[in-house]
């Protein structure tokens, strides 16, 4: 697999080298031909649906080893106030015994396989996923169908993985970006779902009951907002078997009165900020709303973030930095490290940059970054916006790298989508972006917004948010 990709890398960067002078047109031509090649020879995604609706997609790649999860179409997003935190709640339940496997029973399962279980839980998707040899493809299925359906969820059981979560709520604060970014979603979405920690607040935490955990389960879990995702070595109709075996008499979700389908959830352009002066650098983020996950925007928008790049003091580079912001940064030292962010949702998202900088250096950056925006939104070169794509691609090539990495793909592709795109198609639709259509995106969610500001630490110098919002347009004669 890693070999393949590398071929497609290096046939891309080839294909993208149009500063040598040496090439003929017809050399340029095979290059093209052989990446286009390459990539439309990628093994198909085969999708299956089960009368159940349960979705089952998969990719053959004819590996040794193979990853199969369950991505379920719910997380943080499907809570509200009360029991903000249960579907994080969920997912470490689900690792402690089913009413067929006691927790030990399962680990040592999982242990004399060799396999990895693992799972995650973000604000629109609960992941739960198995790594291990193609052969072991069947019993890792029956396991995942076992620790979904049957978890005892006992009292015990609760009680000792609150202590475990609460441990772990300590651990994020350490982290200044998770604290960051918590704190940006909590401003942008005030009010909303999106806007609530995944972790959840310490005191639902404490509260959290077996009731609150059975009813998160019986609304939100069930075959229409499964996926069955495989990758490496899966065969699909095996894996379609496996599904209606273990899934097929699975019902839900269950409904005292059906929920509309989809909450929009409200931007609000505004700030938080958490001023410790005790506290080395400064942590900051700066973002606008983006596009969904399924909007046309969305490549621009992944490209114009490309173009923004991202950069740390680890790196050389200097005056040959790509990034104009990189360049400025490396030379003018304006800050320890930055980098860009697309985050998407279904039906809206957040564009911006997070950066790590000295105390009274945030002012000097800030409105570099926002120079760089409307740099985007304006005056762009075609030549800047080529690299950039081409940066993009191999970005997205060299991330599929491995079994969990392409499940991963298919599994959120096709609750985001309801298909995989395959790579040829998204390369094509990454070579028609141009350099009017990165203006067009920019004068559509940057130029002239309301920004969404969360900064932690000694933030004295960061401009006032009247100040950050003015910095959003240029006013010229």
């Amino acid at each position: 697999m890693a070999t393949r990709l590398l071929r497609i890398s290096s046939a891309l960067r080839t294909y993208s080298d149009k500063t040598s002078l040496i090439q003929t047109r017809k050399q340029w031509r095979s290059t093209a031909a052989s990446l286009k090649q390459a990539l439309i020879n990628q093994p198909a995604t085969r999708v299956s649906t089960l009368d159940s609706g349960l979705r089952v997609a998969s990719e053959d790649s004819g590996s040794p080893t193979a990853t199969v999860g369950l991505w379920i179409d719910a997380g943080s997003r499907c809570e509200d106030d009360k029991n903000n935190g249960v579907a994080h709640f969920m997912e470490h339940m689900a690792f402690k015994g089913t009413a067929k496997r006691s927790q030990t029973d399962l680990e040592l399962e999982i242990e004399n396989m060799g396999a990895h279980l693992n799972a995650y839980t973000s604000r629109e998707q609960t992941v739960f996923y198995a790594k291990c040899l193609s052969q072991d493809v069947p019993k890792a299925i029956e396991i995942l169908s076992d620790i979904i359906q049957n978890s005892k969820l006992g009292e015990s059981e609760i009680e000792r993985e609150r202590g475990v979560i609460l441990r772990e709520m300590q651990e994020v604060e350490t982290n200044l970006q998770e604290v960051v970014f918590d704190h940006l979603h909590a401003t942008a979405y005030q009010g909303t779902p999106l806007g609530r920690t995944i972790l959840g607040p310490t005191e639902n935490i404490k509260s959290i009951s077996r009731a609150d955990l059975v009813s998160y389960v019986k609304h939100n879990y069930g075959p229409p907002r499964f996926v069955l995702a495989g990758a490496g070595g899966v065969q699909h109709s095996q894996l379609v078997e496996l599904a209606e075996k273990h899934f097929g008499s699975m019902k839900g979700p269950q409904y005292d009165e059906i929920p509309p389908l989809l909450i929009p959830c409200r931007y609000t352009g505004s700030e938080i900020r958490v001023r410790d002066d005790t506290i080395p650098l400064a942590h900051v983020a700066i973002a606008v709303e983006g596009a969904g996950w399924a909007d046309a925007d969305n490549i621009p928008l992944m490209v114009a973030n490309t173009l923004m790049g991202a950069w740390d003091r680890s790196q050389g580079g200097g005056m040959n930095n790509a990034s104009n912001l990189a360049r400025e940064s490396a030379q003018n030292g304006l800050c320890h490290s930055y980098q860009s962010f697309n985050t998407c949702y279904k039906d809206t998202g957040l564009w911006g940059i997070y950066f790590v900088c000295d105390p009274m250096q945030c002012e000097d950056f800030t409105r570099e970054v926002q120079q760089e925006w409307l740099r985007l939104c304006t005056s762009v070169t075609e030549k800047e916006v080529s690299r950039a794509k081409n940066i993009l691609k191999t970005n997205m090539l060299l991330q599929l790298d491995g079994t969990t990495a392409i499940c991963e793909d298919i599994g959120r592709q096709m609750l985001c989508y309801n298909r995989r795109i395959p790579l040829h198609e998204l390369e094509a639709r990454i070579d028609s972006v141009t350099a009017k259509n990165i203006h067009d995106v920019g004068m559509k969610y940057i130029y002239d917004h309301c920004p969404v500001v969360a900064a932690v630490g000694p933030v004295e110098n960061l401009p006032d948010y009247v100040n950050i919002r003015s910095g959003m347009y240029w006013i010229r004669v």
